[in-house]
């Protein structure tokens, strides 16, 4: 049973320096659910960039994050004509218990080059726990010599550590996270290393895997099978939510079941109301599978703390986009999504403080801007608009089509 007191980790902060377009750019004041918006180009895709690179870094390695974005240098992710290091800075609050509320953590990332290799030139964590007083940093590293002050609540009389890494490139909290007698470092460890950030593929979907149930959906949605034969067995009321969610929006669809080949192998069924027999999920349409797979995600019983969603509307049909917006907007309880969209029908469901506009400044950089910061927004919405109404009208300031 869900704990109606947690409150899951949640961004509250990203600066963004140095990375491709984003030459300086901050989202302050983040909703559970944000959601960006914007012409091609104007940097969407980059933002989002940022949460998979930071979160290959802690995983993989900063040299193979950096490595699978170009040539192994930071040329392909620095921005055209600047110098200097490339830098994310995240402001975030754990997972607590209401009505408690942790304080705000910083965490800053600071990526240059030694020798023509990426390093980590810089790289520290600090908290405030107090509404007075300036932040007090536990942790600081600076190409791979620093510190951490160990214990639950670090404070200034508490033992320092000082640790030297194996490499400049290594990331303190990667290593420091996996250590008990650093728990505020282990739990940004492991609040980057679960985000899930989707490239869901209706053709990786049709694959007929190797049975076996799995908890979460991969990235691209191949194990969907396995996580459906999952619920089915553990979480049969939640599997039931599913599908009435999808024959809502779907009438036609009855049941998605997982059949066991002789093979061994796990195959998808789906069964249409007004015929007797089932058909393979091959022969459903990339959008039943694509909102399949998008419910599947949105009502994981153990969601990873923040999803990202690039472009929902991408084969689904356009009615289908405001219903989307409102199970994200409901799974926002339990987990913060990032959502990147060309759609005026999906914004329709949100409110302007969870809808970002992005575009590029006469200089070629991305800037971005809340719709709740525009001017006379508000008061038209009043009269009755709709928020894709105006984006398509082009009452907005910043990230018109």
């Amino acid at each position: 049973m869900t704990n109606s007191r947690f409150r899951p980790p949640r961004i509250e902060r990203v600066r963004v320096r140095n990375f491709r377009a984003l030459r300086d750019i901050e989202f302050r004041e983040i909703t559970p659910l944000s959601v960006l918006l914007g012409p091609n180009g104007s940097g969407k895709s980059t933002f989002f960039d940022v949460f998979a690179f930071l979160a290959e870094c802690f995983t993989d390695g900063l040299r193979r994050a950096v490595g699978s974005r170009g040539d192994g240098s930071l040329r392909d992710l620095r921005s055209r004509d600047s110098e200097g290091p490339i830098s994310v800075e995240l402001t975030y609050r754990e997972g607590y218990e209401w009505p408690k509320r942790g304080p705000a953590i910083t965490y800053h990332l600071e990526i240059d080059e030694d020798k023509g290799r990426p390093s980590v030139s810089r790289e520290w964590m600090h908290w405030k726990r107090q509404s007075y007083g300036a932040p007090f940093r536990f942790l600081n590293y600076e190409r791979g010599a620093g510190s951490v002050i160990t214990g639950e609540v670090p404070e200034n009389l508490d033992t320092r550590v000082e640790r030297r890494l194996t490499g400049a490139d290594v990331l303190a909290v990667s290593t420091l996270g996996q250590l008990a007698e650093n728990p505020r470092v282990k739990a940004l460890r492991d609040f980057v290393t679960g985000w899930h950030l989707s490239h869901l593929s209706a053709k990786e979907m049709r694959q007929i895997p190797t049975a076996g149930p799995q908890e979460h959906l991969s990235r691209s949605g191949d194990n969907l099978v396995n996580v459906v034969e999952y619920l089915k067995e553990n979480h049969p009321d939640r599997l039931e939510t599913i599908f009435e969610a999808l024959r809502r929006r779907i009438p036609q669809i009855e049941r998605v079941d997982p059949t066991m080949l002789p093979s061994g192998h796990l195959l998808l069924m789906i069964k249409d109301a007004p015929f007797s027999q089932a058909v393979q999920a091959r022969y459903a349409s990339d959008g039943t599978m694509k909102l399949l797979a998008y419910l599947v995600q949105l009502h994981d019983p153990a969601p990873p703390p923040l999803i990202g969603i690039e472009e929902p509307e991408n084969f689904l049909h356009p009615k289908l986009l405001r219903e989307l917006a409102e199970e994200c907007d409901q799974a926002a309880t339990n987990t913060q999504l990032v959502v990147t969209t060309h759609s005026p029908f999906f914004i329709d469901a949100l409110s302007p403080r969870q809808v970002w506009a992005m575009m590029r400044d006469e200089n070629g950089y991305t800037t971005a801007k809340r719709i709740a910061d525009m001017k006379g927004i508000q008061s038209m919405l009043d009269t009755g608009a709709s928020l894709g109404q105006l984006w398509m009208e082009n009452y907005f300031e910043a990230g018109n089509p």
